[in-house]
């Protein structure tokens, strides 16, 4: 098989299909017309397609020409409720964007879909294409793993793979992964400190929550730095304070929301209680009362070893040795494609996607209305994606 070769004829076809989701963006766990997209882009590959009931994902299993197991390819498919000021002539102008690259996502699935089918007779086993909405915040692969994704073929998925690109970190066209914990869990601080409000040149008459609030805030990240150790870090930011309506009215409440990164089970217990257990000491040293809730999202993203070796192997074979790079040290994002590892053994890579003429130490990140990727890498991801799927089913099969 010539997969490299054959995902560069698609090339044209590829960009074009990723500039036509790019335009047409949509949020959230329902994308009836991004669905409605990949549809037509697999119809005719002879694929078994099912849509979700909960979430309008897609899922499509391919049939090898042998029996075998089942490996697991996905891709994300939602967008951001970012307004784009990137000014390309494909950009979206309905107030989402795709500012992650899920759209380069969606398309490198394609074309996966496409040499894989081209290819079947040559695969014992089956490969099940993963297109999940919602993965920015809604859980989508929650959904997906509850209405049987991980089992669409009949046979449990063995391994899984998935793609992220970046615009931003990393030179284009370079893979990257790690064994062990590649993303951060994801959780949510909620807090609500009411008090009672006042004229504000007499504080003393009242008990003023942004105090109180602000106190929690500096609290907490003085707690995490004599808490936990350095070598599992933790990072926590506030992007959300809300308070008042007059600068000389004290307020009768206030509040504040974090997202709070961590890198193993065990800090991620112990900030669930910590941080609630901190606002409600300040608040009671300022006799106000508060609500502090810890939202628990997406678990740390967690590759297999073996998987993650595999992975390696298979981008240098196909791209050469130094198109992969193994991260020394796991990224702050997080992916709730770690509800899919946390069943099935596998890794998530991610692939640099910079802009022609950028640094990519300084060119805008993914989530930022100017993010800029790269069309060049789609018929490489597209490759990646196929080979992951027809090494690990080769590697397994008995007549090789």
């Amino acid at each position: 098989m010539h997969l490299l070769d054959d995902a560069h004829t698609l090339q044209d076809d590829l960009v074009r299909l990723r500039r036509t989701l790019h335009a047409a963006p949509e949020t959230g766990l329902r994308l009836p017309r991004t669905q409605e997209t990949v549809l037509s882009a697999i119809d005719g590959l002879g694929l078994e397609v099912t849509t979700g009931t909960a979430v309008d994902s897609v899922t499509a299993v391919l049939r090898g020409a042998r029996p075998g197991p089942t490996v697991l390819l996905r891709g994300d498919m939602d967008a951001l409720p970012v307004a784009e000021r990137t000014g390309l002539d494909f950009a979206s102008d309905n107030g989402a964007m795709h500012a992650c690259g899920h759209d380069l996502h969606t398309t490198m699935l394609v074309g996966a879909a496409r040499l894989l089918a081209q290819h079947r007779d040559h695969l014992a086993g089956d490969v099940v294409l993963m297109f999940q909405p919602g993965e920015e915040g809604f859980d989508g692969a929650r959904h997906m793993v509850a209405e049987g994704v991980l089992d669409a073929s009949g046979t449990r998925a063995s391994a899984a793979y998935a793609l992220h690109v970046m615009s931003t970190g990393f030179p284009t066209g370079l893979f990257a992964a790690r064994p062990g914990p590649a993303l951060a869990a994801s959780n949510v601080l909620r807090v609500t400190v009411r008090g009672a409000g006042g004229h504000g040149s007499m504080p003393h008459r009242a008990k003023d929550p942004v105090q109180a609030a602000c106190e929690m805030v500096t609290a907490l990240q003085g707690w995490i730095t004599r808490t936990f150790d350095v070598f599992d870090p933790v990072v926590l930011s506030v992007g959300v304070f809300r308070a008042g309506t007059q600068q000389n009215v004290i307020p009768d409440s206030a509040t504040f929301e974090a997202t709070v990164r961590s890198f193993s089970p065990q800090t991620q217990a112990l900030l669930k209680d910590g941080t609630v257990q901190v606002c409600r000491g300040i608040a009671a040293a300022y006799g106000v009362e508060v609500d502090a809730e810890f939202d628990e999202l997406y678990p740390v993203t967690v590759n297999d070893h073996a998987e993650a070796a595999f992975a390696a192997r298979t981008v240098a074979e196909l791209h050469g040795e130094e198109r992969y790079l193994t991260m020394p040290n796991p990224l702050h994002g997080s992916e709730d494609f770690s509800r899919v590892l946390d069943e099935v053994p596998g890794t998530m890579l991610v692939l640099g996607a910079t802009p022609p003429g950028a640094d990519p130490a300084t060119a805008p990140n993914n989530h930022s209305p100017l993010a800029v990727f790269d069309d060049a890498v789609l018929a490489d991801g597209a490759a990646l994606y196929a080979s992951l799927a027809v090494n690990r089913l080769t590697r397994a099969d008995p007549e090789h």
